[in-house]
């Protein structure tokens, strides 16, 4: 595979040190990409690589996710666009001296400028090996010939969502290959059973996000259409997909019967239809039909990895996993009372089966979203780390295990390149994980990598567009990197979808006032008022206390001390507040203190915020940083940064495992 940077000699004449930073950047963006799809990288061009694959498939696949990324980041208001033109050929290589040498190496070189900017042409070779195996289509450019190569050579333009073709006047309807499941209706006898439809339709989603070349909805953005009021050519314009699978659950005894249909968006005509009618231990079997049924109807060739996963059942006993979806069920409760039932049913789930990984992983999962909230990060963390070891050694394939994995990694052991190893093993066992992408987001705007977790973002959102917390989130990536119109852009669409989100407004606040328009900071401080999640609060005391306002830092930061005297209150939250009200001694005081007991809370989380503006520059403050390994400059000294940026990003985020639906925080 070869890649070139389109425009960069033209860039660099014009301006030297801006075309070097873009360079730099598109680097730093796409050789972690070579690495996930197993590509040793063989040579820099100087504004472009040589890359060698095990397989056409993982080529292609690495060269559609590189141009996915970089258009992602490139849509940024203001961004100076990176254009990468990709070329593959498949063929024999001589090794010699680390380089290689060959007619595969000359006509991939030939191929590569076929491409347009921001585009991929493949060899008639790749062509065979990929077509089929991959979820996009391809167009015929015909036999070209290529300097230097005897005989003309078939290729192909790999045909990208962005393209706009100049005979037609749009890009046509969805894929058929990126597909909603909606919520299935319980029939059952008894409506207590709608936790089976619930717990069904999320294993469906997960069965089905196991196929490869699948694009799958998260169950964030697929649940708020269980109402069932909207049609079918609606959700699908809401949800940008091109097929949609919808039916029902009947589960009467020892009986299940699951009705579905398979559905065209475009024509909203059947492309399937089935009733399972089984006993409820074939559960298992019925999801391996249902996905292999999708996958052979939509012309998508399962490989042998995919097909085994899909049809390895989660555990081998039903009673177990009957207790697992009622744990489902009750976590999405979105309360303290749901997570303690939850928790409550994964324990029961282990002790009928205690080699069930996907109970061991779920039950983890609510031990890190409840640390520091009822039970204390000392004892929730450790048993959460216990839990993912038990997990993964009995399926180490499991998506969830390892997102989960690279969670407890980024939230108490704060190592930083344990995390993205589990992200990225997550993310190359399930592409469709939206939930993988949003955490890696997390962690790479930690690291301060702006346009790598602005792309996972653009990923994380378009497989779940209905979330609201990547759109905070993303508004938070721009504050750290300096973008603030991008910020301001991307918050005031926000509000035009979610009118009632008052972290936005807060948001908006921090925006104005560093851009020196008090008056617009003032307004959208005002417009946030009425309630918001416990961590918004402090994000709102701080803008107040900013504005010359400091009562409320005042009052919630005498809360935090007198809650403290019975329960746990992270130290850096009190630090926060201390540090927005001037008391810059109190605030390091109380870090160095959390860093002595071996904690140093959320400090990662919030290490780039105005708050700790005060203390960026104090070497105390540094220090601890360093004991992170953390940019000690934070925000402000990123490359593009023009001032520091946004008070602490959407709270719950950095916090918790992807529970809330509505982009607020949840309880507590």
């Amino acid at each position: 595979m070869f890649t070139d940077m389109v425009g960069y000699t033209a860039a660099a004449q014009a301006d030297e040190t801006a075309a070097l930073n873009l360079l730099r950047e598109q680097e730093e963006l796409v050789r972690p990409i070579f690495a996930s799809h197993e590509g040793r990288e063989i040579k820099s061009t100087g504004d472009g690589f040589l890359v060698e694959f095990s397989s056409a498939l993982r080529a292609v696949q690495c060269a559609v996710e590189i141009l996915e990324r970089l258009h992602g980041r490139n849509g940024r208001p203001g961004a100076t666009a990176i254009r990468v033109r990709v070329g593959v050929h498949l063929g024999d290589v001589e090794e010699r001296e680390n380089d290689i040498f060959g007619d595969a190496v000359n006509i991939a070189s030939r191929i590569e400028p076929l491409a347009p900017p921001e585009g991929i042409c493949v060899s008639g070779p790749v062509f065979d090996q990929v077509r089929n195996k991959i979820a996009v289509p391809f167009e015929s450019l015909g036999p070209q010939s290529l300097k230097n190569v005897r005989y003309p050579i078939d290729v192909y333009r790999v045909t990208l969502p962005w393209d706009v073709r100049p005979a037609s006047p749009s890009t046509g309807p969805p894929s058929r290959t990126r597909l909603a499941v909606l919520p299935l209706t319980n029939i059952s006898p008894d409506p207590k059973d709608e936790y089976f439809a619930d717990g069904l339709t999320e294993e469906l989603i997960s069965a089905l996000s196991k196929i490869r070349d699948l694009r799958v909805i998260a169950r964030t953005s697929v649940n708020q259409y269980k109402s069932g009021s909207k049609s079918i050519s609606q959700i699908a314009s809401e949800l940008d997909v091109g097929s949609l699978l919808e039916g029902s659950v009947r589960k009467s005894g020892s009986r299940l019967r699951i009705t579905l249909q398979l559905i065209d968006a475009s024509t909203q005509e059947h492309i399937w239809a089935d009733r399972f009618d089984r006993e409820l231990d074939d559960v298992f079997a019925i999801q391996t039909e249902i996905a292999e049924k999708t996958a052979s109807t939509l012309q998508l060739e399962l490989l042998s990895r995919d097909r085994d996963s899909i049809r390895k059942p989660p555990t081998s006993d039903l009673v177990a996993y009957n207790l697992y979806l009622r744990g489902l069920h009750a976590a999405r409760l979105l309360s303290f009372d749901g997570y303690a039932q939850s928790m409550k049913f994964f324990e029961e789930a282990l002790e009928k089966d205690p080699r069930f990984s996907l109970a061991y992983s779920s039950l983890a999962n609510m031990y890190v979203l409840l640390a520091g909230e009822t039970i204390a990060p000392s004892e929730a963390f450790p048993r959460a780390k216990k839990l993912l070891e038990t997990a993964i050694e009995l399926d180490p394939d499991s998506s969830e295990a390892h997102t989960a994995r690279g969670n407890l990694a980024l939230q108490h052991d704060k190592d930083w390149d344990l995390s993205e190893r589990e992200f990225r093993r997550a993310l190359a066992l399930n592409p469709s994980d939206a939930n993988a992408h949003f955490w890696y987001a997390m962690l790479l705007t930690v690291l301060q990598r702006f346009p790598e977790a602005e792309a996972e973002l653009r990923l994380t959102m378009g497989l779940d567009p209905l979330w609201r917390l990547p759109n905070s989130w993303l508004v938070a990536v721009y504050f750290y990197s300096g973008e603030y119109d991008a910020a301001i852009a991307e918050a005031e669409e926000g509000l035009r979808r979610y009118p009632d989100d008052l972290y936005l407004h807060i948001a908006l606040g921090h925006i104005h006032l560093r851009a020196g328009r008090r008056a617009d900071a003032l307004r959208e401080a005002e417009l946030s008022t009425g309630a918001v999640s416990p961590l918004a609060l402090i994000d709102r005391a701080v803008l107040w206390a900013r504005l010359g306002r400091p009562e409320d830092a005042g009052r919630l930061l005498d809360k935090l001390k007198e809650d403290s005297s019975h329960r746990y209150v992270n130290p850096t939250w009190t630090a926060q507040l201390l540090a927005a009200l001037g008391e810059t001694d109190a605030a390091l005081e109380v870090l160095e203190r959390d860093a002595r007991e071996g904690s140093l809370g959320s400090l990662w989380f919030s290490y780039q915020g105005i708050s700790f503006d005060s203390l960026r520059s104090v070497l105390r403050f540094q220090r601890l940083l360093s004991e992170l390994h953390l940019p000690s400059g934070g925000a402000a000294s990123a490359p593009n940064a023009r001032s520091s940026p946004i008070s602490d990003p959407p709270p719950s985020a950095g916090m918790r495992s992807r529970e809330s639906d509505t982009g607020d925080d949840g309880p507590g």
